[in-house]
């Protein structure tokens, strides 16, 4: 009954199974493996940003800005000191903290190097209003804070949405001030330990890549559509075989309907009636 399976055709379905089952599983796991590494990622980086958020972290002596850059998984949230003068204001709207929409008072700070830090001076509740956001201290100034990467859309709340009035920006970072300011921008920016002129201080935040985001659950959906490949080559299997099966049993039992002959076919209803001769009458 089973020697369908010695069948060539047989034969390139089993090997396909063999191959495809280790594959689906191998794959799957890979993905489970994924995720879990990001999850990981986000453990120890929530542990980072807590160390750096502690008292003793608070009061550690802040570092040049030149000697954390670039702005990595270990430098961000730093305490580094930049010193300048302040220059352009910008405001970044539709940002949240406790719970509250408002919006960051930024505020480009021009280093003794030439270069433009964007520093975060603070946030402000409500909806960007420049004539609310406080001017920013003349003369030369240190600042002290938190040293951020620089953000792209649809990461730690940025919003992707375009065509900001002037003097907003969407995202803090190099590329979106590239036509704003003249001059070099550096790709990083600083969030102060205390709001400026009443403002609340905005938290650091880890970095990119290192939570759960969008592409960790896609890690994790992959992993279960693998699996599920793996499940549906086995059912298929098995209902290829079961068929295969109660066909030979049939055909053992002889239960199969016969199928007509060639020759019937051909000379039609009146001849399996009455005959191969009778729409030929006998000759004399």
């Amino acid at each position: 009954m089973y020697r369908f399976l010695l069948t060539p055709r047989w034969w390139g379905i089993n090997v396909f199974v063999l191959l495809a089952i280790p594959v689906c599983v191998f794959m799957g796991s890979w993905q489970l493996g994924r995720f879990e590494d990001r999850v990981e990622a986000h453990d120890a980086a929530q542990a980072q940003a807590d160390e750096k958020a502690s008292p003793a972290q608070s009061r550690a002596k802040a570092r040049p800005l030149d000697s954390l850059l670039p702005v990595d998984q270990e430098t961000s949230g730093e305490r580094v000191s930049a010193s300048g003068r302040y220059g352009k204001q910008l405001l970044v709207p539709d940002r949240e903290l406790d719970d509250r929409s408002g919006y960051y008072v930024l505020t480009l700070l021009r280093t003794d190097t030439g270069k433009d830090l964007p520093v975060v001076r603070g946030w402000l509740p409500g909806d960007a209003n420049a004539a609310k956001a406080p001017a920013a201290p003349s003369g030369e100034v240190t600042v002290t804070g938190a040293l951020q990467a620089s953000e792209s859309p649809g990461s730690n709340g940025v919003s992707a949405a375009g065509g900001l009035p002037s003097g907003q920006l969407g995202a803090i970072s190099a590329a979106s001030l590239v036509n704003v300011v003249p001059g070099d921008v550096y790709d990083a920016w600083v969030t102060l330990d205390k709001g400026d002129s009443g403002m609340k201080a905005v938290p650091a935040t880890a970095p990119e890549n290192s939570g759960l985001d969008l592409k960790a659950f896609q890690n994790l959906g992959y992993t279960g559509e693998w699996f599920v490949f793996a499940g549906f080559v086995v059912f298929m299997w098995f209902r290829l075989f079961r068929r295969e099966r109660e066909f030979a049993r049939d055909a053992a039992l002889g239960l199969l309907p016969e199928e007509s002959t060639p020759e019937a076919t051909a000379d039609g209803p009146e001849a399996t009636a009455d005959g191969p001769d009778a729409r030929h009458p006998a000759r004399p």
